[in-house]
């Protein structure tokens, strides 16, 4: 579909961003998401311990229910930007049935400090796979958000172990999420409930995979990082995965203006472009050679040919040094 409808590469004239901003209508998109994920939660835990399917059916019932929950997370990344308190509480319910709430704390007040660093372990580097990837982003995003949060606490001498931990009080949420279908459904749904929860963070993480990819932000002579521009994220303007997703795939305009609402996000030239939409890339991203084959060259060509601007995989830096024919 993406590859059919094309490309949209216009932006909504200046005039018209205020008034994009306040049309209830594109939040009311995000907020109706959330009672028809969760009838999906509800029905397909009903099927899977009533409808007298086979393992492999429900394997399959399960991996449809983890691709809404995995949306539901992009759900989550739009309305926990919000400054508006009920938004921010629906981002924590719509994560919990992917049992991923620290990525509220994680995204919002690491991600996008640390965007395209080797420090984020949500940036993806040159010569990394999505497959050693995903289990350094899964621990470094809890272990982080965990720890912004403790500090956070500490800063207002508050005790860490309490529901004012909003790490603590979205898994609470989670738990007692779990319970209840459990308890409405039997004991028999757990490893199906868990087995989608794992499908649909993992949804998350590979496409945190591609929206960096080797991407780095270069120090200034202070020493600090630069700041985030366009430049440091991959965009991809296809219509049908940004009218999917929310216009995630407008990336570099989110990065430069997080509480933007998405429906005011605009294209910039200069950022690097994908070469199809999020669908096509998560394939690519699952199957290493070819994302190598179709990825590194991009990322090479908007360095301009020098490997040594982009975010390298420690372990692989000789290798792509010498690969590219920088000196290592």
């Amino acid at each position: 579909m993406d590859l059919t409808a094309g490309k949209d590469s216009a932006n909504p004239p200046l005039s018209a961003v205020a008034w994009l901003e306040q049309d209830r209508y594109y939040r009311w998109c995000t907020f109706l998401y959330l009672p028809l994920q969760y009838a999906g939660l509800v029905t397909g835990s009903w099927l899977l311990a009533h409808g007298g399917l086979s393992v492999v059916d429900k394997l399959g019932l399960t991996f449809s229910i983890g691709v809404v929950a995995g949306i539901a997370i992009n759900t989550a990344h739009e309305l926990g930007h919000k400054k508006e308190s009920v938004e921010r509480w629906l981002s924590k319910i719509a994560l919990a049935q992917t049992l991923y709430g620290h990525f509220f704390i994680e995204h919002n007040r690491g991600h996008h400090v640390r965007v395209a660093t080797p420090e984020d372990p949500a940036s993806a580097r040159l010569g990394e796979s999505f497959y050693r990837f995903l289990p350094r982003t899964v621990l470094g995003s809890l272990q982080s958000g965990w720890e912004l949060e403790k500090t956070r606490l500490r800063r207002g001498n508050k005790r860490v172990w309490s529901l004012r931990n909003d790490v603590i009080n979205a898994w609470v949420m989670s738990l007692v999420l779990f319970g209840a279908l459990v308890a409405a459904f039997g004991p028999g749904v757990l490893p199906y409930l868990l087995l989608q929860a794992v499908f649909g963070f993992c949804l998350l993480e590979v496409v945190n995979y591609i929206e960096h990819y080797g991407l780095l932000r270069q120090r200034t002579a202070s020493g600090r990082y630069e700041r985030c521009e366009p430049r440091h994220s991959w965009n991809s303007d296809n219509v049908t995965s940004n009218v999917l997703l929310y216009h995630l795939q407008r990336h570099s305009d989110h990065h430069a203006n997080p509480t933007r609402r998405y429906q005011a996000l605009r294209h910039f030239d200069q950022a690097p472009e994908m070469p199809t939409g999020y669908a096509g890339m998560i394939i690519l991203a699952y199957v290493p050679p070819l994302w190598r084959r179709v990825m590194d060259d991009r990322l090479l060509s908007h360095y301009g040919g020098d490997v040594t601007m982009a975010n390298i995989q420690p372990a692989k830096r000789s290798t792509v040094l010498a690969r590219y024919g920088a000196a290592v």
